[in-house]
């Protein structure tokens, strides 16, 4: 609730997504990202138990509007937009004699009906995992080459399990006109590194006006 207009002051207002958020809230937030809903009650009711359950998992849609987008565009056309599928992945990471750092990822994607296996380097597994993805993607996405990873986030969400602990990963990631925010899960930090990314190029190809698959 707003005790003003909050335009009187010079701000906008933003819907945020929780595992509190109600029927209304999920609309309201749908309408803002620029999906109707149409007043769907049953449509709407399944977005609000999807982000219900996955914020149960760790999931955070509060800092992730791209990555509810795609939520809601699932359930609005029954299956999520898909540029690529990510089949297999590898990271290494190496300590020559000298003390130096050597990462390395291997990615296996598919899109377009071709499947690319490409390498990348970085300055850890997941800058790795990253560089690869892109320049695989690039020579079927070449809109790609504009987007730019601006922030990347990690944060330990049970940490009494300690290396064993669930980890949440926020990215922020622009193409010059605008930034959007998308987020993974999982035990392992570079899986959910890899969710967060691949949401990221998938609303990003979606921005550049492509077509899914």
């Amino acid at each position: 609730y707003q005790h003003e207009d909050p335009a009187s002051v010079g701000n906008d207002m933003r819907m945020l997504v929780s595992d509190m958020a109600g029927r209304a809230s999920i609309e309201l937030k749908s309408q803002e990202l620029g999906v109707d809903l149409g007043g769907d009650k049953e449509l709407i009711g399944r977005i609000v138990d999807r982000v219900k359950e996955m914020e149960s998992r760790g999931f955070t849609f509060e800092a992730a509007d791209a990555s509810f987008e795609l939520l809601v565009h699932e359930e609005v056309n029954g299956k999520r937009p898909s540029f690529f599928t990510i089949e297999h992945w590898l990271t290494t990471v190496e300590r020559a004699e000298d003390q130096s750092i050597l990462t390395k990822a291997e990615v296996t994607v598919t899109a377009l009906g071709k499947k690319i296996i490409c390498t990348g380097i970085g300055n850890g597994p997941v800058n790795a995992f990253d560089n690869a993805l892109r320049t695989g993607l690039k020579q079927l996405y070449p809109e790609l080459e504009v987007l730019e990873l601006t922030d990347y986030k990690v944060r330990i969400l049970e940490g009494r399990l300690g290396t064993g602990a669930i980890t949440r990963v926020l990215v922020e990631t622009t193409d010059g006109k605008g930034e959007w925010n998308t987020v993974g899960v999982h035990e392992n930090v570079i899986a959910a590194s890899a969710m967060a990314l691949e949401d990221a190029l998938t609303f990003g190809l979606l921005r550049q006006g492509r077509k899914p698959e």
